[in-house]
């Protein structure tokens, strides 16, 4: 079967699509074949040997996947051949089949196609972890979202909604913008027009924003978190700019606000009873309509350097997702 393969850390030119064997499955794993693998942000990372999980070489990229359980082993007894699930593995999915433990899987409602299943897991997983509990986002309060046109961003604002939160996207171009609006973004800030606190600032009357959803890091980290009301609570997802900023901590305690760091993957390690509530959570506002994720594009296995590096030179609106 064909896979892609990092051999050796570097950038996405590293890549090479091989033969690899057949997977087979062992005691409590179901063998999966692919019909949608999602690619995320960190991937561009994982393969330059960046990322806090370093993956033994030769492995593939791509966390998330959706597919069809072709052949399960001794002991599974939730999962049969035909069956549609979703899975998040960590990394190894942009290869035709994969093996995944029984407990990694989540069978599929009708209604959610592979394309749009296939990259809801990490990003709402951790974005719904993020506001409901690291940050509590409450009703009516205001959630001002970084990077609000990426792939957490696109759901950090859809569920900042479905949670009745008031959302500010802030975005580096009009055409980002646009998008965010399409999203139910209720204001917008281009990074361009001035100093983002000041127009946080001024968005809320002086008083400032509850929650601040930053999975970019760099230059706008410390502004935005200078706009928070005293109490409010900055959330760091991650640092897509590649600068990790340095919060002045005096910052923190005059305004009397917590800086709460989202590690999802852990937390999905030490409780995967509430992982899958939670995806099906997820899945179930897919079948019913109420959560839209937006796919940017679709690619083919020997497209995903291409795909990779529009992730990198951050020119993604939504999900990037390859079709094996």
């Amino acid at each position: 079967m064909k896979a892609v393969l990092c051999k050796e850390h570097g950038g996405e030119d590293h890549l090479v699509l091989a033969d690899v064997d057949e997977p087979v499955a062992g005691p409590g794993e179901a063998v999966v074949r692919v019909h949608a693998a999602a690619l995320n942000f960190f991937d561009t990372l994982i393969i330059r040997g960046k990322y806090q999980f370093k993956p033994e070489l030769p492995f593939s990229p791509g966390g998330e996947m959706a597919g069809t359980v072709e052949s399960v082993g001794e002991g599974v007894d939730r999962l049969k051949p035909g069956d549609r699930v979703v899975g998040y593995i960590g990394w190894g999915c942009c290869r035709e089949k994969v093996v995944a433990p029984e407990d990694q899987l989540i069978v599929l409602p009708d209604g959610v196609d592979f394309e749009t299943a296939s990259g809801l897991i990490i990003i709402y997983g951790t974005t719904l972890h993020a506001l409901e509990e690291r940050a509590n986002l409450k009703p009516d309060e205001t959630l001002v979202v970084l990077g609000a046109s990426g792939g957490v961003g696109q759901a950090a604002i859809e569920l900042g909604k479905i949670l009745g939160a008031r959302v500010i996207a802030c975005a580096s171009s009009q055409e980002k913008l646009d998008f965010c609006r399409s999203l139910g973004a209720d204001d917008l800030v281009n990074y361009a027009d001035g100093d983002l606190k000041q127009r946080l600032k001024d968005l809320t009357d002086g008083a400032g924003v509850d929650v601040v959803y930053d999975p970019v890091g760099g230059d706008h980290a410390e502004q935005a978190l200078r706009a928070l009301t005293f109490g409010g609570r900055f959330l760091v997802i991650g640092f897509a700019s590649g600068e990790i900023p340095k919060i002045p901590l005096n910052l923190v305690l005059l305004k009397g606000i917590d800086v709460r760091g989202v590690f999802w993957g852990e937390a999905v390690a030490r409780d995967p009873d509430r992982h899958r509530e939670s995806i099906s959570r997820l899945l179930a506002m897919v079948a019913d309509g109420s959560l839209k994720p937006h796919i940017h594009a679709t690619y083919l296995l020997d497209e995903v350097p291409e795909a990779l590096t529009e992730i990198r030179e951050r020119r993604v609106k939504g999900k990037v997702v390859i079709t094996p």
